[in-house]
Parts: structure tokens; C-alpha cells; sequence
């Protein structure tokens, strides 16, 4: 159904454009080809999409699914608050230095609080020349569709997606319509789109994913799926690295891997100082949990393990996601991870769930994925100790 929505997506915004010169270079693969994604904090490497990856990171994975025999590289020049305006001023330093044969450019989502949409659409004129002055092609990327908010109203977003396209029908420049693959699946099942935002409008892993994959079909004219792409391997590289070095941990941890973690690590790491502030959960509602999560970026760890009580109850699904995912988004550094993240399914603490509590597992285990967070999880049947369980889980870890 997904491969379906998007070629409808590629073919009902496909324009008068020239085959790209890079889509040829990618199956010739005779040559290294390098692209460039400027834009925003949708962009850029944030807390949204787990903090180590993001759309220009799935992009390169797609290509390489599509062209397996070819060297390629694609840098993120993503900046959290940037405009078409500030894109200009950089254009230089962060993408045309880079020597690109193809640039996509993606911003809106900051323009459409305070450019007016003739200052955005001159500006993206300007990148437009200058990328193809540095002999660039370039493909312009509309943003994701959002849940609307009094700043970012759904028909100025409206009004400057239309933009994007208008912009490159003139210019007879390809688009990646992201938002329309956005909109695709909400009209498909709009509780499917709400589990592709991480806010209300940045999107998740799950977004970037879909990004990806449309970009990668407005290049190459061929479908890619990244769905069963998992997080980024090892999970734990700070902490392992630190360890390694022969440096204490800091650790938060939920119970109990508050008193699991320390004798776990010290089982590969015998020397290993390991100091562990206890994340409490008894009694606490899946909010206060999130509210409490607020907290963790002033505490700088070096690790946070994250397991929510299987006991709290997933009644109002949209209500859950949301304090989940926030418990998660501020678990992580704002920009590229600074520390590692983690998150145990209920029943590696727990192995026999009852019904409601299994809903909110697989809930749960969605949410996670979503994020690209790395999940501690045991087989079903399986009655293994969380200790052994966390420790074989850590030791897989190891770089």
C-alpha cells in the first residue's frame, strides 16, 4: 500500500523536467557521486528522529538499495531555525563547497512564520542559480503536512508548498512532493500519519523514512522501501567508548535496570565505575513521567535507559503517543546524540503480560521504532532473567 501511495504521489506531481544527469551517474556507477540536503531542523540531525540520523542519512541507504555498486555520499546541511534567507547566506560554505552533482533543497516550514511568500520564492530563484552555477542539478523538496497550530496555520503551509511547486514548474526542476506523500497516507489512515510526527511538525524516523523514499523516487524514477531498515548499529557507542577509555558512567535508568545496569556493564568492564541516578516510576502516570523527562538534558548522562511499566494503561491511543514520544525526545540531546539512549519492552522486566498490557507493548515498540531508538527486548516464551537479558543484550552493543 505504501509503494502503491507513492507512485501515485511520483506520477500526479511529476513535471516537464529533463531526466537528471545524477539518476544516470547512480547506475552507471562509474564515478562517486555526492549530494547535498540543505535545509531546516526537519534537515538537519535532531532529538526527532533519535538524534544520529535523518532524511539525507536514509537517502544515502535508499540510493545504495537502488545502486548497490556505486560510491556515494550525501551530507545533511540541515540547521535548526533556518529560512531561505539564512540558506542563501550559506549556500557556499555548506553546500556548494561540498562539490555536489545534485543539491535538494527543503525549507517552509520557518519562512512561512515571517518570509512573505515572494521573498521565499526569490530566494529559492537565488539557490536554484547558484547551486546550478557550481554545476549542481538541484531538486526541490516540499515539507511534510502538520498538525495545524495558531504559528503555523494549515493554509499558509498550504500556501507555501504550492510555492515549492510553482517555483519548480518554472524552473522545470524536479520535486520531491513530500508533502503530498504526507498527505497520501492521512487520507489512507490519519492515525497511520500521526505515527510518522515526533511534534507537531517534525516528523519521526518513520517521516524521514518516507522523505527518503520519496526523494529517492523523484531522482531515480524507481520505488525504494526502508521500512525494515532498524536503528543504527552499535546503539551505545558513547558509553562503550567511555568505557573503554577507562572513564566512569553516568547512568539514568527506570527500575529496575537502576540496579541491573551497574553489575551488567561491570561483567564486561570489571573496573567499569558506573554512577546510577534512579529514574522513579512507582506511582507515576506515563505524564508525570514525561515531565519528568524534562529534566534529563540538565543532567547530562551518558546513558539513559528508558522502561515504562507495562501497567500503564493505553486507553486514549493519540494521548499515549504523545507522552511516550516526548518521554523519548527529551531522554535525547537536542542536536546529534550526545549520550546514548535505550528503551526495554515491558516484558523483558515482566514476561507474562496480560492482554491490555501486551496492546501496550506493541504500542510501545512502534513509538520506539519510530525514533530509531534501540529496543532491549526477549523472545516471547522466553523466562531468562533481566539481568542475563541485559546483559547479552550489552554485550551484542560492543563496537
Amino acid at each position: 500500500m505504501r509503494t502503491l501511495l507513492l507512485l501515485l504521489v511520483f506520477c500526479s506531481h511529476l513535471l516537464a523536467a529533463a531526466p537528471l544527469k545524477t539518476a544516470a551517474l547512480l547506475a552507471a556507477g562509474k564515478e562517486p557521486v555526492r549530494i547535498v540536503c540543505i535545509g531546516d531542523s526537519i534537515t538537519g540531525v535532531y532529538y526527532h528522529s533519535g538524534g544520529r540520523r535523518a532524511y539525507s542519512e536514509m537517502l544515502q541507504l535508499a540510493l545504495q538499495q537502488l545502486y548497490p555498486q556505486t560510491k556515494l555520499s550525501v551530507h545533511n546541511a540541515g540547521i535548526s531555525g533556518d529560512t531561505t534567507t539564512g540558506g542563501l547566506k550559506r549556500l557556499e560554505r555548506d553546500v556548494l563547497a561540498h562539490k555536489p552533482h545534485l543539491v535538494t533543497i527543503m525549507f517552509g516550514m520557518n519562512d512561512l512564520v515571517g518570509t512573505p511568500v515572494d521573498v521565499f520564492k526569490k530566494n529559492l530563484r537565488e539557490m536554484i542559480t547558484r547551486c546550478q552555477k557550481g554545476g549542481a542539478e538541484v531538486v526541490l523538496c516540499t515539507q511534510n503536512s502538520i498538525v495545524e497550530t495558531p504559528q503555523r496555520p494549515s493554509a499558509r503551509l498550504a500556501e507555501f508548498t504550492q510555492a515549492i511547486r510553482d517555483v519548480a514548474k518554472e524552473q522545470t526542476l524536479v520535486v520531491a512532493d513530500c508533502f503530498a506523500a504526507f498527505e497520501a497516507v492521512h487520507a489512507a489512515d490519519a492515525a497511520e500519519w500521526n505515527l510518522l510526527l515526533s511534534d507537531t511538525i517534525h516528523p519521526n524516523m518513520a517521516g524521514h523514512k518516507l522523505f527518503a523514499e520519496t526523494i529517492a523516487q523523484a531522482i531515480t524514477g524507481r520505488t525504494v522501501s526502508l521500512r525494515e531498515v532498524g536503528p543504527p548499529t552499535p546503539a551505545l557507542p558513547h558509553t562503550f567508548a567511555k568505557l573503554k577509555a577507562g572513564q566512569p558512567i553516568q547512568v539514568l535508568a527506570m527500575p529496575p535496570y537502576d540496579a541491573l545496569i551497574a553489575p551488567a556493564l561491570q561483567r564486561l568492564y570489571p573496573a567499569a565505575v558506573v554512577k546510577v541516578t534512579p529514574w522513579p516510576v512507582a506511582g507515576q502516570t506515563l505524564a508525570q513521567l514525561e515531565v519528568f523527562a524534562r529534566k534529563v538534558r540538565s543532567m547530562k548522562p551518558d546513558l539513559v535507559l528508558i522502561a515504562v511499566p507495562a501497567e500503564l494503561p493505553l486507553q486514549d491511543q493519540q494521548q499515549f503517543h504523545h507522552d511516550y514520544s516526548w518521554i523519548m525526545n527529551w531522554s535525547l540531546s537536542f542536536g546529534v546524540q550526545q549520550w546514548d539512549v535505550a528503551v526495554a519492552l515491558p516484558s523483558v522486566a515482566k514476561p507474562a503480560l496480560s492482554k491490555e498490557e501486551s496492546r501496550h507493548e506493541s504500542f510501545a515498540q512502534r513509538l520506539i521504532q519510530a525514533q530509531d531508538l534501540s529496543m532491549i527486548t526477549r523472545r516471547s516464551g522466553d523466562t531468562t532473567p533481566p539481568l542475563e537479558v541485559l546483559s547479552t543484550w550489552l554485550a551484542q552493543q560492543q563496537p
